[in-house]
């Protein structure tokens, strides 16, 4: 399905983090490449509505990054707009910083890489976009993440969302925010881009893990992702 909006706006962060399996939903969307140099827009530039996506970077690592702190800063001011914002990956943790949360740098549990199973929590049941991939009887989904970093204390005001097996904050809410540490962009080639710094071992076991569950990640991952371009588009449609 092709969804032709004109009122988002993707930042990408890294050449190997596009949109992915958002492709077709985010024709017309305006992508903002800051890791080549796009400068990052302002608050009023977003206000119909923002995605900004992953990346291979740590959130500290300004010198070698420095539009962190200001697509950080971007997201809290859109948070304090009530824009909606579908921040994924690196983007997740941006957006839990925005918030006054805490991100940990090689975090304990170790690389998370590959399909993972979530665990929903109650509050994702009644998610404005999460609950097309929730509900009563289907409170488990396979997705893929792909981090060492990680979100070890949620901001004051975030609502809890879903949980894997390794890390506790998998997908969390911030008023008109919605972080996901996980990719529903995932495809084929973007996970062999992802796990391009794994030995071969690695990266077939990866290859093969993906395929066994492709059609099932695919899908809840462009159903997730249609959701929230559904619900921008309802928010901006004119009375």
């Amino acid at each position: 399905m092709t969804v032709v909006n004109t009122s988002i706006t993707v930042i990408q962060q890294d050449a190997a983090f596009g949109p992915g399996a958002a492709s077709d939903l985010l024709v017309g969307a305006r992508l903002v490449r800051v890791y080549d140099g796009d400068p990052v827009p302002s608050v009023d530039d977003v206000a119909g509505g923002l995605v900004v996506l992953g990346g291979g970077v740590g959130v500290h690592e300004q010198d070698a990054a420095a539009w962190l702190a200001p697509v950080r800063d971007l997201m809290a001011g859109a948070l304090a707009a009530e824009a909606p914002v579908l921040a994924i990956g690196l983007g997740a943790q941006l957006l839990a910083q925005a918030g006054g949360g805490h991100v940990q740098v090689d975090a304990p549990p170790g690389l998370e890489c590959g399909p993972v199973q979530l665990f929903w929590r109650r509050g994702a049941l009644e998610d404005p976009v999460l609950a097309a991939v929730v509900s009563e009887t289907e409170r488990t989904m396979l997705a893929v993440a792909c981090h060492r970093d990680a979100v070890a204390e949620l901001p004051p005001t975030a609502q809890w969302l879903a949980s894997s097996e390794l890390y506790p904050f998998q997908a969390f809410r911030i008023g008109s925010g919605l972080g996901l540490q996980f990719q529903p962009e995932a495809t084929a080639e973007l996970v062999e881009r992802w796990t391009a710094d794994l030995d071969e071992d690695e990266r077939e076991a990866q290859r093969a893990a993906f395929a066994e569950s492709r059609e099932g990640i695919e899908q809840h991952g462009v159903a997730i992702l249609t959701a929230f371009v559904e619900s921008v588009a309802r928010d901006t449609m004119p009375a």
